[in-house]
């Protein structure tokens, strides 16, 4: 079987610059100064690594889980209101039309999962998704995406992964994955092919629009 694997928060769905937010106040809370932007960078990995991406591997880490709740909190603020990107639907129901599966390969956890999936309302072509629970490593760490192939039934030479951040690209390529990337988390088409992206789209829709040009295209013929 061929697949093809799906980061979800800025990929499909619209979080990217909500997570930013609700962090940059979270970290205020805490008494942590950080630019928006150097927050903006870091979302696509997973918590652990976020944090000490900002604010260093050498801090004390007994603060950790009151912010991640403190985000937490924030973000759940937004959920009635998420949205699914441009063509996200469109996108996974011709993916599975070419009878290739579909895998969320998200490390959000599965409360955000959940709501995730509710806003990108594709269900009945999921084949299989992943929360930060079934990984022991986050992005950019290929864990998520190796536990995503196994339980599809999938192997790295019939799959590719479609993420926003270079985090995404740095675990597939450490999965032996190709990775396409969207432009549509933030992240510059330039910065996520010099990471190694093999294709850039400015969204689902984009990537849709050229699918059976596209190294998807390539992998269900």
């Amino acid at each position: 079987m061929s697949g093809v694997l799906f980061d979800v928060d800025g990929t499909l769905v619209d979080t990217n610059y909500l997570h930013a937010v609700t962090w940059l106040e979270a970290l205020r809370q805490a008494g942590y100064t950080v630019p928006a932007a150097r927050i903006h960078r870091g979302v696509g990995m997973g918590t652990d690594k976020l944090l000490d991406h900002l604010l260093g591997t050498d801090r004390d880490r007994s603060g950790d889980d009151a912010l991640s709740g403190a985000h937490l909190a924030l973000y759940a603020t937004y959920w009635q209101r998420l949205r699914a990107l441009p063509g996200a639907g469109d996108l996974l129901r011709a993916c599975a039309a070419r009878r290739l599966r579909v895998v969320l390969a998200s490390s959000a956890s599965e409360r955000e999962l959940a709501v995730l999936r509710t806003a990108l309302d594709a269900d009945d072509v999921v084949h299989t998704a992943t929360s930060a629970s079934d990984a022991a490593a986050s992005k950019p760490d290929p864990d998520i995406l190796g536990t995503a192939m196994r339980a599809a039934g999938l192997d790295a030479g019939r799959a590719l992964l479609v993420g926003d951040s270079v985090w995404d690209v740095y675990a597939a390529e450490r999965a032996g994955l190709p990775c396409i990337g969207l432009t549509c988390g933030g992240t510059s088409a330039a910065e996520l092919r010099e990471a190694g992206a093999v294709e850039t789209y400015d969204d689902p829709a984009a990537l849709h629009e050229a699918l059976d040009r596209s190294a998807i295209g390539k992998l269900g013929s």
